[in-house]
């Protein structure tokens, strides 16, 4: 298996295993229901699964575990996506599960940037 298809393995089982953070996340990313933007969830890019992604958009949201501690790699991480043009925001798991709308409303911001450039 080239790292290809390791990464889309990947992700696939990502997608049937989500985090409970992404899982709720997604029940609001879905179908459109923010801004009428289109996300995919676990989108394969170079040698990174984003946890969703508004391609259209150019915007990739990623949720940060409860034990994620890799700073320097997420740093590197994000500075590689936005060289291709994405901008990325983060939240952590218990800003989702506690925090739904506060996350809705960066989100939402977010879109709204975009689509006023």
């Amino acid at each position: 298996m080239k790292v290809d298809d390791l990464l889309l393995d990947r992700a696939k089982r990502m997608r049937r295993e989500p985090t409970p953070g992404e899982a709720k996340l997604w029940r609001h990313l879905r179908d459109r229901q923010i801004a009428n933007t289109k996300f995919t969830r676990q989108f394969v890019i170079g040698a990174y699964i984003a946890d969703f992604a508004a391609r259209d958009a150019k915007l990739i949201i990623e949720v940060d575990g409860d034990t994620h501690v890799d700073q320097a790699r997420d740093e590197s991480r994000t500075d590689w996506l936005q060289r291709q043009g994405y901008r990325v925001i983060r939240f952590s798991n218990a800003d989702i599960m506690s925090g739904m709308d506060g996350v809705w409303c960066v989100i939402s911001a977010a879109l709204s940037a975009e689509h006023a450039q």
